[in-house]
């Protein structure tokens, strides 16, 4: 598994914008690609992806973002993720997401997530 994808969903849970802006600065190429169907167009930067990842901990306090399996061909990751914490009802609950993942040498270059997963070999 590449480090920078497990360093880059370590972020979701910083509600520090500094730290989180560190730590997503650790896993991510300056010019960072970004989308998933939250998304309206192609989130350009880093700073386009800490603010957007911030909104992630601010409408879900106290919630993680786990990778739980990877795979690789053809030099493009594929990370299926657990987001989990409690839910409105204060029950624990976990959504999973799976990520299309491009490197530059060790740091994410382009990211596409999708809900739900498929499932790895």
């Amino acid at each position: 598994m590449s480090d920078a994808i497990s360093t880059f969903f370590a972020a979701w849970e910083l509600e520090d914008a500094a730290a989180r802006l560190d730590k997503i600065t650790q896993a991510v190429s300056a010019n960072v690609q970004y989308d998933d169907p939250r998304t309206q167009e192609t989130l350009q930067g880093v700073d386009a992806l800490n603010e957007y990842v911030g909104m992630f901990s601010a409408n879900a306090p106290g919630w993680s973002a786990k990778v739980v399996g990877t795979d690789a061909t053809a030099g493009t990751f594929r990370a299926n993720v657990a987001f989990g914490g409690k839910g409105p009802d204060g029950n624990e609950m976990i959504q999973m997401g799976q990520y299309f993942v491009e490197m530059d040498g060790d740091l994410i270059s382009r990211m596409v997530g999708f809900v739900g997963t498929g499932t790895l070999e």
